[in-house]
């Protein structure tokens, strides 16, 4: 049996996904979480085999926040499932470590699939992520500028398009605010704007953010 924790914003998400395994062969959703400050403490307390959890969780501020649990338990196959676009935000993933990367507009029966294959070591992605990956590898140069940003700069992108200020990124993130403002002179070069306006209007249409 997969031992599976949900870490997940939304009671409806855990409804859902708890009312959909209720009856499943191999798969036991034991632990449910809505924080990312409460994963430390539900990894330790049980054997998890599948921590399946959203990008946008509350308290995680980055996508770097996943190495730290994938050092600090890896035991436990890291499972993204998340409303955030698969373009940008599943190749990070994987770079970052975690087995696998699924948009929530998927079947819960995907999911369910998903978690079988993390469980037995196989990093995968689906289909139209898969797609993406590929569309981007045979991309030129200048197209592959859109796309190709690290996890930081897409990190800063995304605080930056919520009306933060740099001192407050700064804090988010845990870094000196001069780095901050390097990172968003870098966005504005790779997406050829001039002003934060501009950028954030173009990350938009991108759907980077």
């Amino acid at each position: 049996m997969i031992s599976v924790c949900l870490a997940d914003n939304l009671p409806v998400v855990h409804y859902g996904v708890k009312s959909y395994f209720k009856d499943h062969p191999e798969i036991n959703v034991t632990s449910h979480i809505g924080s990312y400050l409460m994963i430390p403490e539900a990894l330790k307390n049980k054997r998890i085999d599948v921590l399946v959890i959203d990008l946008e969780l509350n308290g995680m501020k980055s996508i770097y926040e996943l190495k730290a649990i994938i050092r600090s338990f890896p035991n436990t196959k890291v499972l993204v499932f998340t409303n955030l676009n698969e373009q940008i935000y599943a190749s990070n993933s994987i770079k970052a470590g975690v087995s696998g990367y699924l948009h929530k507009s998927s079947k819960l029966e995907a999911l369910g699939s998903m978690i079988q294959r993390v469980a037995q070591g196989i990093v995968v992605v689906n289909e139209s992520a898969k797609i993406s990956l590929a569309i981007m590898a045979k991309q030129n140069k200048t197209e592959q500028i859109y796309r190709k940003l690290s996890n930081r700069e897409v990190e800063v992108l995304r605080y930056l398009s919520d009306g933060k200020k740099n001192n407050e990124v700064s804090k988010i993130l845990g870094l000196n605010e001069k780095t901050v403002s390097t990172y968003k002179l870098r966005l504005l070069q790779k997406l050829n704007v001039s002003n934060l306006v501009d950028l954030v209007n173009k990350a938009k249409n991108l759907e980077i953010v």
